[in-house]
């Protein structure tokens, strides 16, 4: 059983603050605050990542918007209660932020089929986690498959995090037989995507969905 929470779940982002910092909540007398970062694509695009951040790593450190960050920490979930109902929302818990730096070109695998490229390493997460409802396959209206996961890492104090990760091509056609219980390695990166949520009566409502994209995969032990 993995114990080093550090390893079952961690991520590095680079991007630009886009949001002034909002309070979020406290715990044991220690403040958190929470702001958006802007994380760039190699698509030209880029993806707005919310970040739950304390105010220990904030002392001589000023968010301000427009500044170039890099952000080390963890993927995490929890449970936010609206209109009597629950729902999984989704954030980085940063464990270190500090000033840009130059960026180390590296060679990792990206694209549906896999190819490699040396791009300049932005936004990567590593997760190991067990799967947790059975995966779900379809095409989208191009024909191209996917597999939607979700995954449950454990972690500290008997608590875990439920991330959504996507697979595309082959990688989703193995996932979707994978048993409810697996134990899998994913190395992604974390995406938003805006969705229309249709209510009861007939309005639409535009939402943000965050989720791991996954490039590469292993079964564990």
């Amino acid at each position: 059983m993995i114990t080093n929470y550090l390893e079952n779940n961690y991520l590095v982002l680079v991007g630009k603050i886009t949001s002034d910092k909002k309070f979020s909540h406290e715990i044991y007398g220690e403040s958190f605050y929470v702001f958006n970062l802007e994380v760039p694509r190699l698509s030209q695009t880029s993806d707005i990542i919310p970040i739950t951040i304390s105010e220990r790593l904030l002392v001589n450190f000023d968010l301000t918007i427009g500044k170039e960050v890099e952000i080390e920490g963890q993927f995490r979930s929890y449970n936010a209660y609206e209109n009597e109902r629950s729902r999984l929302v989704l954030t980085v818990f940063a464990k270190e932020i500090r000033e840009k730096e130059a960026e180390v070109e590296q060679e990792i695998t990206e694209g549906e089929e896999g190819t490699t490229k040396p791009i300049k390493v932005s936004n990567e997460v590593v997760l190991i986690g067990y799967i947790c409802k059975k995966p779900i396959y379809r095409k989208t209206p191009f024909g191209r498959e996917i597999s939607d996961i979700l995954l449950a890492i454990n972690r500290a104090y008997n608590k875990s995090d439920y991330i959504p990760c996507i697979a595309w091509g082959r990688n989703a056609r193995f996932c979707e037989n994978m048993p409810v219980g697996t134990e899998v390695k994913v190395v992604g990166r974390v995406q938003s995507r805006m969705y229309e949520k249709k209510h009861e009566d007939g309005s639409v409502e535009q939402k943000v969905a965050y989720e791991v994209w996954h490039m590469k995969y292993q079964l564990e032990a």
